[in-house]
């Protein structure tokens, strides 16, 4: 039986793929007040302005494509179980070829109704006031929103207790939710972490191993090293 790898990825394992983060260091998205444009009262106060800020980040994706970091998870596939769990919302994992990626915060190419959360559609194209679903509701980017609550958490939580081996990519482990999931891996479970800029130290965490490396640089690295050992 393969072992069970399981990865977390934030905005820094997407970064060398050319995505621009639309955070700025004044914590202000494009200009715009998270609440603005990443809410629910803000999809209420100004729909027009959410729905194109959502345009222009489709937009963009449509531009970029998977670097070797997402690449070469999907190799880890070869040797391992892997289970992704992302907070970003582009499909690069899935172009890479990774065959099993869970969304925290949703996904950039989908859209869903606004009164039937269920009723999901699959969505490249500009979103504009008028898009509705079958039963004439207003359709929303299928995206989790500050205040709202995240779905997927539950599952990421069952797929991480059972790791039997965890990485953390482009993301604080100081941040929630990828912080609250470490806590649910299994005492011992080796865990490695690639970041540049890595926020905790090897002695923060049992069996931890940093690589301060980008994501394009560091995870094939680690996942040539980690496939060594299964041959």
């Amino acid at each position: 039986m393969k072992k069970k790898v399981v990865v977390l990825t934030g905005a820094g394992m997407s970064a060398e793929s050319g995505l621009k983060t639309f955070r700025d260091a004044n914590g202000l998205w494009e200009g715009h007040d998270v609440m603005q444009v990443a809410s629910p009262q803000g999809f209420a106060a100004n729909p027009e302005l959410v729905l194109e800020f959502y345009n222009q980040r489709r937009r963009q994706l449509l531009e970029v494509e998977p670097n070797e970091g997402h690449k070469a998870l999907a190799k880890l596939e070869q040797h391992f179980e892997v289970g992704i769990i992302t907070q970003n919302v582009d499909n690069l994992h899935e172009q890479a070829g990774s065959s099993n990626v869970l969304h925290l915060h949703g996904e950039l190419f989908k859209v869903r109704s606004i009164a039937d959360e269920n009723l999901v559609f699959d969505w490249k194209e500009d979103l504009v006031l008028g898009d509705l679903d079958e039963n004439g509701n207003q359709l929303r980017p299928h995206i989790v929103w500050f205040g709202e609550m995240v779905p997927m958490l539950e599952p990421a939580i069952e797929i991480t207790a059972q790791a039997d081996i965890l990485i953390i990519i482009g993301t604080s482990m100081q941040v929630y939710p990828a912080a609250s999931l470490v806590n649910y891996v299994q005492n011992g479970i080796p865990i490695y972490f690639v970041d540049p800029r890595p926020s905790v130290g090897e002695s923060d965490f049992g069996n931890l191993t940093i690589i301060a490396e980008k994501a394009a640089k560091g995870v094939p690295e680690l996942v040539t090293a980690l496939c060594d050992t299964e041959t």
